[in-house]
């Protein structure tokens, strides 16, 4: 018997085909900040969906930060775009996370509609070829005792407009450990789909921002779930995330782009 084989089953999944075999059903690859540092309240990146899916399957591609309380955990959220079916146009936004305790962070009300009925999914009709600021920070909003409010917003850079997607609640005074990932529900050898990272930037209490242009590479592992054939790659001034590509740039590798976005 080949040792790759159990009884009554066929070859071990290389993660090449079909959906990823993961818990949540997805394989994600992230890019790591490489922060300097400082005390940071506000965090940014501008997301272009270069090459959209074409399948009717979630894919999320959002800029993710850490909440830290006085050198504690306060968990951590996620902001970013969507590619999901049951909205409008399969176009949505979503701003969620979870405390340090693994319970889902609640927060303020959101003008946005939800087709879903989600309170941090909502509809945004945001387009492909187009860059979008994502961007979160501290806001002056009203929070429970104990906690800070911490604004989610989307910033279409060709006509300027701000969408705030909402206010989340957290225990934190300062941004930590930011990094940008693509989320991919669909088949590994589904069509793919492209976005590119750009103008990634810290911002502090006084208002002063300070560029990242390097990152490191990770990918979820074949053995967890993940898609064999997912690359991370750099254009000059922005990171590319690529699905259903040969890989070109390992895991572990600190990438860098040019000063302009």
């Amino acid at each position: 018997m080949a040792w790759w084989r159990r009884p009554g089953q066929g070859p071990r999944w290389d993660g090449t085909t079909g959906r990823p075999r993961s818990a949540n059903g997805a394989s994600s690859f992230h890019l790591s900040w490489d922060v300097p540092p400082g005390s940071w309240v506000g965090v940014e990146a501008t997301l272009e969906v270069v090459r959209p899916p074409s399948v009717p399957k979630l894919v999320f591609w959002a800029l993710q930060v850490s909440f830290v309380d006085r050198g504690r955990s306060g968990g951590g959220a996620h902001l970013g775009l969507q590619w999901y079916p049951p909205h409008p146009g399969s176009t949505a936004v979503n701003w969620g996370g979870y405390g340090p305790d693994g319970a889902e962070l609640d927060g303020g009300p959101s003008a946005l509609p939800s087709a879903t009925d989600n309170p941090n999914t909502r509809d945004l009709a945001w387009a492909a070829h187009r860059p979008y600021r994502l961007r979160v920070r501290r806001s002056e909003g009203p929070a429970p005792s104990g906690l800070d409010a911490w604004r989610g917003e989307v910033v279409d850079t060709v006509t300027g407009v701000v969408t705030v997607v909402r206010d989340l609640w957290a225990a934190g005074d300062h941004l930590a450990s930011p990094l940008v990932w693509s989320e991919v529900f669909a088949d590994c050898d589904d069509p793919s789909c492209v976005v590119r990272w750009s103008d990634l930037c810290l911002l502090d209490a006084e208002g002063a921002s300070t560029r990242v242009t390097a990152a490191r590479v990770s990918y979820q592992a074949v053995a967890d779930g993940g898609c064999a054939a997912t690359d991370t790659s750099v254009d000059g001034g922005g990171f590319v995330q690529t699905t259903a590509t040969p890989r070109h740039t390992p895991a572990g590798a600190r990438v860098e782009v040019s000063g302009q976005g």
